[in-house]
């Protein structure tokens, strides 16, 4: 078991704060305390960002093949502590541990092979006519990652800012700080040179804030709220520096007339429910054809009583709590404005499951004759509650599905391929998932309008960490 939860880990040392403050980490299960990390302030930051501008010239020199032994090695120690990086998931956020180990500590073993093999393939320099192109570290990130799926996130920022010779300092979540603290360990275990990679635990006035506005940081990538990215974004603005966002979503699923209703219903309920419906990407708005609502509201209702709630470690839970008092308050008051709003509740609806008088968990909820102008149609809910609406052309389905603030993913199902590649074409989202395939950590991952700006995974993500150089009168290669 880790025994740095109070420590930062700052130029290839774990370290006390600054100044000494901790926070209670609740596992959402029990609603207790189980144990505590410290708080960073401005002054942590200005020592982690002096580190890794200090690490930035050599480790940005580094060869590629350096730089893949580094990845590999951080690789193989992840693999070796895949189990407590799963059990520290369960306890921080409430995750299922089946889900645990399979979902959340897989994530980022998956994204480590993707930014691998993308590090083996990717051109760091060509030549065009006589000009030279180099695609060269952009100098020290600061990363933010969310509690939702905490080991995925870091990943996807740590690898490729790494892949690409960058320094950096991470600031993981302090609701789920846990397991970024474990890959602390593994980066300092696999022999990351000192001050390439730092870790401050805390919360976003504290070390958020404070990392964005600093002068000798070049980018910050973020991910987590919209409410919390355009705080980033005007922070980092005075010192023009780089923001990569990935933020909320209120991702539609077009269900085509030609699709297979019940296999397209139940697989976009699960969907929506899985992680406790704690995914920006979610698919919480399901547009199904007008004449078979009452149909779809019938399979997604028994899809609901399949999912059963309970205690992270019991092994028949499929959602565990959802992660915190703040977020169970939330969702408590949107199910209500659903219900208030005039929303058809089909399954589910405010309070506990039966039988669970203590922990963050939410009935898997159901919503039919959603209006598009209802709050729940509009507002991000972070929550296992399906949003089904009614659509009668599919050109409004289409309309309804891109008129949101949103834009990180959408879906659609429909048994003609090419029916739904003219439909996945009409909308405005980053990703489009049609019948629902297998995720692949090679493609693009970000979105459009207010889900945020730069993307993520294996090469896409690499290329977010790299300036571009045009180096003319080169002559030729």
């Amino acid at each position: 078991m880790s025994n740095h939860h109070e420590q930062f880990y700052i130029d290839g040392a774990w370290v006390s704060p600054a100044v000494p403050k901790t926070l209670d980490v609740i596992n959402p299960a029990t609603e207790r305390a189980y144990t505590k990390i410290s708080m960073g302030s401005a002054a942590d930051v200005d020592r982690a960002v002096a580190a890794a501008k200090a690490a930035f010239p050599s480790f940005s020199r580094t060869t590629r093949e350096a730089r893949l032994a580094l990845l590999r090695k951080v690789l193989e120690l992840y693999n070796a502590r895949h189990e407590e990086i799963a059990q520290a998931v369960s306890d921080e956020m409430g995750a299922p541990l089946k889900f645990a180990r399979e979902a959340q500590a897989w994530a980022g073993q998956v994204h480590l092979e993707a930014t691998i093999k993308s590090l083996e393939e990717l051109e760091f320099s060509f030549q065009r006519g006589t000009t030279r192109i180099v695609h060269e570290a952009i100098g020290v990130v600061g990363l933010i990652t969310p509690w939702n799926w905490p080991l995925n996130q870091i990943v996807c920022k740590v690898a490729p800012a790494i892949a690409a010779g960058c320094t950096m300092v991470l600031k993981p979540s302090e609701i789920a700080p846990i397991s970024g603290i474990i890959f602390a360990e593994i980066m300092h275990d696999a022999g990351v040179p000192k001050g390439v990679f730092n870790l401050i635990s805390g919360d976003g006035p504290g070390v958020g804030e404070a990392l964005s506005r600093h002068p000798d940081i070049a980018m910050m990538s973020f991910t987590g709220s919209t409410r919390a990215g355009i705080l980033v974004a005007k922070a980092a603005a005075d010192t023009v520096k780089r923001v990569a966002q990935e933020l909320g979503g209120k991702s539609a699923n077009i269900i085509l007339p030609d699709a297979d209703l019940n296999d397209a219903v139940s697989r976009g309920t699960a969907a929506c429910f899985s992680n406790s419906g704690q995914s920006c990407d979610a698919p919480t708005r399901m547009f199904v054809p007008a004449d078979r609502h009452a149909e779809a509201l019938e399979i997604a209702k028994g899809v609901a009583a399949s999912q059963h709630v309970g205690a992270p470690r019991a092994a028949d839970t499929v959602l565990g709590p959802v992660v915190s008092r703040v977020q169970f308050d939330k969702i408590q008051h949107l199910i209500q404005a659903g219900i208030d709003e005039g929303a058809t509740l089909v399954a589910g609806g405010t309070g506990r499951p039966s039988g669970l008088d203590s922990g963050y968990y939410v009935k898997p909820t159901v919503f039919g004759n959603v209006r598009h102008e209802m709050t729940i149609s509009r507002e991000e809910i972070f929550g296992p509650v399906l949003c089904i609406l009614p659509y009668e052309t599919e050109q409004e389905a289409i309309d309804k599905a891109n008129d949101s603030v949103y834009g990180l993913a959408a879906y659609v199902s429909s048994t003609d391929l090419e029916h739904a590649r003219r439909v996945a074409a009409e909308l405005r989202a980053g990703n489009v998932n049609i019948n629902y395939p297998d995720w692949d950590t090679h493609a693009p991952f970000g979105g459009y309008k207010q889900s945020g700006n730069g993307r993520e995974y294996a090469d896409w993500g690499i290329l977010e960490f790299l300036e571009t150089k045009g180096i003319i009168g080169y002559g030729k290669a």
